[in-house]
């Protein structure tokens, strides 16, 4: 990876700051470095090795040309997830998640194509010039409902290649349908929640909104570099293709 990890940004953030040691999951000793006023305290050099490995796979997910579908929807993690993934062109999760989004797709993605031809219907002016102004005010009622659920995954395309999520616990029924399916999932992961679910957990404080700007903003960069990456693969298939002809 081209960006180098900042340990030092990272305990600036808070990273290391677990949950009190009585809510614990013991499956995080491994990235538990001690207990300080009841606390335990996430080791930032296992963070920085899970973030390194995250960010390698995010990056080849992204220059395969697959999505990562990031989620993120407590308070803290809501525009920060979503500013990432717009900023990438990724699809995104914030408000809640759906039950089904990945399992069962054909249905929810029905109603994504349903919002999709009445935004085209309403931007075309065909709304305005079949029915009344109510009419079509109520059909904007019902494209501002839709967005609100839909929104962040009108240009998912079915599966995507990877799962971003800050929270575990927070989003238990995205990991589930995740794991259920084979999809790799990135995660941050504190020290309440199981890492074994995860195929690529990022140790941290998971309720830091300076945590979770910042290590998000790393897995933005990795999405960046391998959308970099592909974009000049392309390009340089397509000068290939001119010359051979």
């Amino acid at each position: 990876m081209s960006s180098e990890i900042n340990m030092k940004e990272l305990l600036e953030a808070g990273a290391h700051f677990g949950h009190k040691t009585s809510r614990w999951n013991p499956k995080m000793q491994p990235f538990i470095h001690s207990k300080r006023g009841g606390i335990h305290i996430i080791d930032l050099a296992k963070t920085v090795e899970g973030l390194e490995k995250a960010m390698r796979f995010v990056s080849e997910t992204a220059s395969s040309g697959k999505q990562v579908l990031m989620v993120g929807t407590k308070r803290q993690a809501q525009s920060i997830v979503k500013d990432a993934a717009v900023a990438t062109k990724q699809p995104y999760v914030s408000e809640r998640w759906l039950s089904g989004l990945l399992t069962n797709w054909n249905t929810i993605g029905g109603r994504v194509k349903h919002l999709k031809d009445l935004e085209t219907r309403m931007e075309s002016g065909e709304l305005a010039s079949r029915y009344s102004k109510l009419e079509v005010q109520r059909y904007q009622e019902e494209i501002d409902e839709l967005n609100h659920k839909y929104g962040g995954i009108k240009d998912l395309n079915g599966r995507p290649g990877a799962l971003y999520v800050v929270d575990v616990l927070e989003e238990n029924n995205a990991v589930r349908e995740a794991k259920r399916l084979g999809i790799p999932i990135v995660a941050i992961v504190d020290s309440n929640a199981d890492p074994s679910l995860i195929t690529y957990p990022i140790p941290a404080n998971d309720d830091a909104i300076k945590t979770i700007e910042l290590i998000t903003g790393y897995i933005r960069q990795a999405i960046d570099e391998g959308m970099g990456k592909r974009a000049k693969t392309n390009a340089g298939t397509k000068t290939e293709a001119k010359e051979e002809a």
